[in-house]
């Protein structure tokens, strides 16, 4: 059974910072791919950012400058450092897990960036 551990989401101050941390197991087959999306309410996820097991890095414009995404070789664990965040992005970040043939994802952890 897959599971995904997700937390760091919470309440902040626009400017302020958070640090997203997944943890997924019980995946057979390599993960070649962990990442991050966000979910605003009644819209589709984009993708935040992603990160191989090889330990290269992937960004779209919403991740790109301030924020950045960490995976320790080897492990299936992907942390997300998010700085100067603003309202617009409070919303729905969700972890996702992918391989050959396969693609996972968390329940998420809401971010609300608010004064």
């Amino acid at each position: 059974q897959v599971q995904f551990v997700e937390s760091g989401g919470g309440l902040v101050q626009p400017g302020g910072s958070l640090r997203l941390s997944c943890a997924v197991s019980g995946i057979d087959g390599g993960i070649h791919y962990m990442g991050w999306y966000y979910q605003a309410p009644g819209k589709q996820r984009e993708q935040v950012a992603a990160a191989t097991d090889t330990g290269g890095t992937h960004y779209e414009a919403r991740g790109r400058g301030r924020f950045t995404i960490s995976r320790p070789v080897g492990k299936n664990t992907v942390d997300l450092q998010m700085n100067d965040l603003r309202p617009e992005d409070t919303g729905v970040y969700l972890c996702n897990a992918g391989g050959l043939g396969f693609e996972y994802w968390g329940q998420g952890t809401q971010v609300t960036v608010s004064s």
